[in-house]
């Protein structure tokens, strides 16, 4: 059995139901999708997906990235992104694991590989994709096969996801892996002003206050953010205030009116024009939808 077989098989002894799946392991969730969904809106969050059956497509500003079985992906910071699982029946389930990338654990790997330091250079684009390898299946299969031996997990999973980190760090997204953990690396310069839209995200902003958040010149900031969302600043705030008014449609119920406001448009019409360019369809209409069923989400 080769190894993406095997990581296959563990998957889907544990996905036994369709959609993301948080697991005992901090950390890992898995997925399971048994026909293409439609495309998927979201804020990808830093993680390594490695998908063990299936394909998905996952759009960021203008790049436009497909992974399967022969690629994993890596996400570097908090992007906005459109997904669509575009290969997935229920003879072949779309299968997925996604394990968060978290900035302590490269960090603490990197100062024992005697590899900190490097990351301040140009920043890179937030997702990419490399082609899958068998030293880092290895470990991913280890790691979701612990899922039957709950006793093991506390001691076994970090010594696991450490070695997963090991494997990425020699791979061709070493630097990504840097940027993510060392503090004043480009990545994390322009972490800082994503996180500052995300916390101010209803409320215009001068660049320089941005520029100012993330310790750069206004500039380097187009420069760098676009580099690595490829979006502009103002864009970014855009999706993240549509998709939050799409929440509040959803889970408070409150009327496409007030959620605009409250994400702070002050023109409706603006706000219908801008929600049906990105969701694909006015605010009730697309509401309606997703109550309905007809949109589902994967990782």
């Amino acid at each position: 059995m080769s190894r993406i077989d095997e990581l296959k098989t563990a998957i889907a002894q544990f996905a036994t139901e369709d959609g993301i799946q948080a697991t005992a392991i901090n950390g890992l969730s898995i997925v399971r999708l048994s026909q293409p969904s439609g495309t998927v809106p979201g804020v990808a969050t830093a993680a390594l997906c490695i998908v063990a059956q299936g394909r998905k497509r996952v759009i960021a500003g203008d790049r436009v990235l497909n992974y399967d079985a022969e690629n994993f992906l890596v996400i570097t910071v908090d992007t906005p992104t459109i997904g669509q699982v575009v290969e997935a029946s229920a003879e072949a389930p779309y299968l997925c694991i996604k394990m968060d990338l978290d900035p302590a654990e490269i960090a603490a790997l990197l100062i024992d590989v005697g590899g900190l330091g490097a990351g301040a250079g140009d920043a890179e684009p937030s997702l990419a994709v490399s082609r899958v390898t068998d030293d880092l299946l290895d470990p991913a299969i280890r790691l979701v096969k612990l899922l039957a031996r709950p006793d093991d997990i506390a001691v076994l999973a970090p010594m696991i996801k450490r070695e997963i980190l090991y494997r990425l760090l020699r791979s061709d997204q070493a630097t990504k892996l840097q940027q993510i953990a060392v503090a004043e690396s480009r990545l994390q310069q322009v972490n800082r002003a994503i996180g500052w839209i995300k916390r101010n995200f209803t409320e215009q902003f001068a660049i320089e206050t941005l520029a100012a958040e993330a310790r750069m010149s206004s500039s380097a900031l187009h420069l760098h953010f676009k580099a690595v969302t490829a979006m502009s600043p103002l864009q970014y705030q855009k999706q993240i205030r549509l998709q939050e008014a799409r929440r509040l449609m959803l889970a408070e119920a409150v009327d496409a009116a007030t959620a605009g406001h409250r994400v702070g448009y002050d023109s409706p019409s603006q706000f219908s024009r801008e929600y049906a360019r990105l969701f694909g369809a006015p605010p009730r209409s697309d509401v309606a939808r997703l109550k309905a069923g007809d949109l589902q989400s994967a990782g």
